[in-house]
């Protein structure tokens, strides 16, 4: 891995303990790791770049996504439903998902976060058509070709239409079959060393298309190989009363007596926990990806994140589906995260800096990395660059902390760095061709649409 020396920062914004943000400053990196951040650093590198007029961040960690989605957004058909129909309608699509329509859908939606300055991808899979192949692995060499930290999740679904559930037959496993491919799974991809560049989860879909049994069993397994768990919970009303209804509690109370809470526990959304549920959530330290672009899109509400954050409950932050944000940049959920909480609770609200925090050191709690998040010697090297000399920026400079939530920035970061790597250049992908991923992808999703 060649040695990368950027060369006087303007401010480096670290997100560590002290808060530092460093002005005229150096940062060096090697074999993936950051290995010095000063003044005036005596080092040289293989690559040396003049930092003067550039702004530094850590890296922003995406918690929670559904890259297939990419392939089925902004269809009109489903603008104006809510979760339940909405996720009834395009599931007549997406049983047709096939192995080059997940490796164009990855690349496509890594590849746009990436250029939005994100580091570190959490994909939560859980579409299995029989006959499609390991798209796990489809996942895994698409996320290694564009030079992305990836966390991929056997996701599952075992409750059908004919069980309940909404998903069609086609796409729903058993339990055993699950649980033997993601032991599978785990075995095959999962790098729990400093440095990862490839973990994976265990995601059962939803408390609405998933068995007791499996979500149970779930976590037993995940446990025994030391994974963190995720789904979906809390997000709508017709969650709440599903469960109500069929187990006669309401979905924290019933996914901890499955034993789906503590801190290798992470939820999607968040959205409809009461008092005594956020106390219990940090208390278990058990964890929150925030998504407000899809909260809003689907009309699903609004998560109490000061209040949870007033609690120390972990949060994260996440774009979540393209099909529910209809984009895959982390970077517009900061301003927007800021901005509605703003909206909503005024002074409690978190501040830019604040969001920038959820966005990396929160996250990267989510995902239980200790060594991203932040620009620390001893850390991954992975952060992002953002020219200051942008007209778009002018005036904006007084924080550079908060200013990518409060101003926020149109268009892609200008360079972007995983494990001390460049992936992005001048706003454009370098580790693949971004004109023929682009065509290849656009080929596909046609013809994956014409399916239907």
């Amino acid at each position: 891995m060649p040695s990368l020396l950027i060369k006087n920062l303007s401010a480096v914004v670290t997100c560590d303990d002290g808060d530092r943000v460093l002005k005229n400053a150096d940062l060096y990196c090697d074999n993936g790791v950051i290995w010095a951040i000063g003044e005036a650093l005596p080092q040289t590198a293989d690559e040396v770049i003049d930092g003067s007029h550039f702004w530094c961040y850590p890296g922003l960690i995406n918690t929670h996504h559904h890259l297939y989605q990419t392939f089925s957004r902004n269809l009109p058909q489903v603008q104006n439903l809510e979760l339940f129909d909405w996720l009834t309608a395009l599931y007549e699509i997406w049983k047709g998902l096939d192995g080059e329509v997940v490796r164009l859908s990855t690349l496509t939606g890594c590849g746009e976060l990436l250029k939005h300055g994100c580091t570190t991808v959490f994909d939560h899979h859980y579409i299995f058509p029989s006959g499609a192949g390991d798209l796990m692995g489809v996942q895994f060499a698409a996320a290694e070709e564009l030079g992305v930290r990836f966390h991929a999740s056997r996701g599952s679904m075992d409750l059908s239409k004919k069980d309940g559930g909404l998903p069609p037959d086609s796409v729903v496993q058993s339990v055993d079959e699950i649980i033997k491919d993601s032991a599978l799974c785990i075995e095959a991809y999962h790098d729990s060393a400093f440095g990862s560049m490839c973990q994976v989860a265990l995601a059962p879909c939803s408390p609405f298309s998933v068995s007791p049994e499996l979500l149970r069993q779930s976590a037993v397994l995940a446990r025994q190989y030391g994974v963190r768990l995720h789904t979906h919970l809390a997000e709508t009303r017709d969650e709440e009363r599903f469960t109500l209804e069929r187990f006669h509690m309401r979905p924290l109370e019933y996914m901890a007596s499955l034993g789906w809470t503590g801190p290798d526990v992470w939820y999607a959304h968040g959205i409809h926990f009461n008092g005594e549920e956020l106390r219990e959530l940090a208390r278990t330290g058990t964890g929150v990806a925030h998504c407000p672009i899809s909260n809003m899109k689907l009309s699903s509400g609004v998560a109490s994140i000061p209040e949870m954050l007033e609690l120390g409950v972990p949060v994260g932050l996440a774009v979540d589906g393209s099909a529910s944000n209809d984009g895959s940049s982390l970077m517009e959920e900061l301003r927007v995260a800021y901005l509605l909480h703003r909206l909503r609770s005024s002074a409690a609200a978190p501040s830019g800096y604040g969001v920038l925090k959820l966005a990396t050191r929160g996250s990267a709690r989510l995902l239980g990395r200790t060594d991203i998040g932040s620009l620390e010697v001893g850390k991954c090297a992975d952060f992002f660059l953002v020219d200051s000399r942008k007209l778009e920026l002018v005036g904006g400079g007084y924080d550079p902390a908060s200013v990518l939530a409060t101003v926020g920035l149109r268009g892609p970061v200008d360079m972007t760095v995983v494990n001390g790597r460049i992936v992005v250049r001048d706003g454009r992908l370098v580790t693949v061709d971004e004109d023929s991923v682009a065509a290849d992808a656009r080929r596909v999703c046609g013809e994956y649409l014409a399916r239907v």
